[in-house]
């Protein structure tokens, strides 16, 4: 039988009610308090990666940038690449997981949220997860959320305010709510 720290990594249906649930709630509070810690007062750069390496249990690459306040639930599930560039007041709930690749922005206030509920009511305090996938060089404009289960391609674009439901196309902009497809981008020399 997994424990419930492999259900939940695994996607599959967690409880407050079953064994073990306590420990995980824990951890969370302890990920909670390092990212408070973090986002008290002015932090150095190199302070910051100190404490985003501690809520990450795993090295944060020194060429990407996060600016606090960043507010995470869960930061082992969470990989972060080189070269990127975190904005303020980001809200990453990490439980399902969050893989964000090489040269991504993300705009301030951007809610990456891989945790869902039980759509029965008698169970809705049960969670699960699905993973969000960022591939390299994307960015996600101001205020967008991204929800759980979504991969966004290659070198795409996420319009500000934008909620994003389902996968987008690598080179393409999305916007809206839900976001849809808006443009494809065009580098110089592509007709």
């Amino acid at each position: 039988m997994k424990d419930i720290f492999a259900k939940d990594s695994s996607g599959e249906m967690v409880s407050p009610h079953e064994p073990g649930y306590d420990a995980l709630i824990a951890d969370i509070f302890a990920t909670i308090k390092t990212a408070t810690e973090m986002n008290t007062g002015y932090r150095t750069p190199e302070e910051v990666h100190e404490y985003m390496e501690r809520i990450l249990g795993k090295e944060l690459d020194a060429t990407t940038t996060v600016l606090p306040p960043l507010y995470i639930d869960y930061g082992k599930p969470v990989t972060i690449g080189r070269g990127c560039f975190i904005q303020q007041c980001c809200t990453f709930f990490g439980r399902g997981g969050i893989t964000i690749g090489n040269d991504v922005f993300i705009g301030p206030k951007v809610n990456l949220i891989t945790i869902n509920h039980d759509p029965n009511p008698e169970n809705r305090s049960a969670t699960y997860g699905r993973p969000i996938l960022i591939e390299d060089k994307v960015w996600i404009g101001i205020n967008s959320t991204i929800l759980p289960g979504v991969r966004i391609g290659y070198g795409a674009i996420v319009g500000a305010g934008s909620v994003v439901t389902k996968d987008v196309p690598a080179m393409t902009v999305v916007a809206g709510n839900p976001a849809r497809v808006v443009r494809k981008i065009t580098t110089p020399g592509q007709q």
